[in-house]
């Protein structure tokens, strides 16, 4: 069986988080998917809390350091991508958008994504096209049809029927693996940073 990856960003900033648990909800509906079809997936998940210093430095120098270029490594060299941030006043969070900033505009070209997106109250289910979608649209990314938002109370009622959550959820999944399945594996993504040298060499150290 051929194999693919599947990276995962999370803007959650709680721990452990909704959004968190979203996105592990999304690589399970297109693991099972991929595996459907006779293809093997591996999912790599990051949690941007945890790069948030990165990210902020990032922003300012136009560089990324330490772990965050091996992050910024996976997920452009990633299979597919799952996207989830929780929404704040209408829109995606500021940590998600800064490091959609420093990702290189052509590294996702093509590239499936599926996004997703928490909140408190169903009001804010339209977040994932008005705010998330364009953004991804604009970096020539390939996005699914399905967006997938999840209120408080969705998890609340997930096991009911009247829920459409994990409905959603699997057809989410379903439409990210019918097109990572459709592509060649991308194979590992070239580090635009390795030959830039360190702020101690520039200096003369």
């Amino acid at each position: 069986m051929s194999t693919r990856t599947i990276a995962v960003i999370s803007a959650g900033l709680g721990q452990p988080s909704s959004t968190r648990m979203l996105g592990d909800r999304l690589a399970d509906a297109t693991v099972a998917a991929l595996a459907e079809q006779g293809v093997e997936a591996e999912v790599a998940t990051f949690e941007l809390r945890d790069l948030a210093h990165e990210i902020t430095n990032a922003m300012l120098t136009g560089f990324p350091t330490g772990e965050l270029r091996d992050v910024l490594a996976a997920v452009t060299g990633a299979d597919g991508l799952i996207a989830v941030t929780p929404i704040f006043t209408t829109s995606y969070s500021g940590l998600f958008k800064s490091f959609l900033d420093i990702i290189d505009k052509d590294a996702l070209n093509d590239m499936p994504v599926l996004i997703g997106a928490t909140g408190g109250t169903p009001r804010h289910s339209l977040a994932t096209e008005y705010a998330i979608r364009p953004v991804f649209t604009y970096l020539h990314a390939d996005v699914v049809t399905t967006a997938v938002f999840a209120a408080t109370d969705d998890w609340a009622g997930e096991g009911d029927e009247v829920s459409p959550l994990p409905n959603r959820i699997k057809r989410a999944g379903r439409e990210l693996a019918d097109k990572v399945a459709a592509r060649p594996a991308r194979g590992a993504a070239a580090d635009e940073f390795t030959d830039v040298p360190s702020f101690a060499e520039m200096l003369g150290g």
